[in-house]
């Protein structure tokens, strides 16, 4: 008999944000780790929806919108860093009395991942990757002044608004198929907020850069990280760089498959991922 699925949509008060997540879980996974699931850059949870519905047959799942993106808050007071980002990570899971983490991240997400990894070996049992952002330094000098401009958030918002967005999800994914009026509508839904393009300025301000590859080497978890070989956001080579970077990794190249890896390949990215959880032996 299959149990019930709980599921829990809240918006939650930590280190100085409104933070909205998403828990789904049931008493027959208790025994597994729960599957923290970390959206890319201008996106949200949203991205993972074609994988959640097979993802909770198996597993408790845990969706976050980080601060400044999604239903989550863009309040000034929230320091937008990766290492700040991983410390709400293991802030919520703490709060939610979790126990034991997979770390599914895509793009952004997938360098936050890796934080979090680093920053607690004890909760973080595997690391999947999907296209993930790397060896990005920090910003440079000139933008970060240029932050404090006067007005700097109007220049943001203009400058992005003048894009044709549709456009510029077309330009990230190789199926063309798959973008559709609803798509567009959801992954441009930040933009009509004011407050969106205030939290770009702290991103600017506050990314401190990826992990370099001396942090990268004492990552000693399980990492699966998949590619898209189209991918022309974050290139493939920085995909074979990490593998060659990260000790304990599996690396697969998906054929004929841009940046939204969650939109364009999911059952392909979840027959991988549970593949590499019993090869590695991370679930019961």
């Amino acid at each position: 008999m299959t149990m019930p699925l709980v599921t829990e949509k809240k918006t939650v008060f930590l280190l100085e944000a409104d933070v909205y997540y998403e828990y789904y879980y049931s008493e027959s996974h208790k025994t597994r780790p729960v599957l923290v699931l970390i959206h890319g850059f201008i996106s949200s949870s949203y991205c993972y929806r074609k994988m959640l519905p097979y993802l909770v047959k198996k597993f408790d799942c845990l969706l976050i919108d980080l601060p400044g993106f999604g239903r989550s808050g863009k309040s000034k007071g929230f320091r937008y860093s990766f290492d700040n980002y991983a410390n709400l990570v293991l802030a919520l899971t703490k709060l939610l009395k979790i126990r034991e983490a997979i770390l599914i991240g895509h793009s952004m997400g997938g360098q936050v991942s890796l934080y979090t990894a680093l920053k607690d070996k004890k909760l973080v049992k595997a690391i999947v990757l999907l296209n993930s952002s790397g060896y990005l330094k920090k910003v440079k000098r000139s933008y970060y002044y240029a932050s404090y401009l006067p007005f700097a958030d109007r220049f943001v918002k203009w400058w992005i608004e003048k894009k044709d967005y549709e456009m510029a999800i077309r330009q990230v994914v190789y199926n063309q198929h798959i973008v559709n009026h609803d798509v567009v509508l959801e992954y441009s839904r930040p933009l009509q907020e004011k407050q969106f393009f205030r939290s770009m300025l702290y991103l600017i301000r506050d990314r401190e850069g990826d992990l370099a590859k001396e942090q990268l080497q004492q990552i000693t978890q399980p990492c699966l990280i998949l590619w898209g070989d189209e991918d022309r956001i974050i290139p493939l080579k920085i995909g074979r760089q990490l593998a060659r970077d990260i000790p304990n990794n599996t690396f697969y190249c998906l054929k004929k498959t841009g940046h939204l890896t969650p939109e364009e390949r999911p059952k392909q990215v979840i027959k991988h991922i549970f593949q590499f959880l019993k090869q590695h032996k991370v679930v019961l």
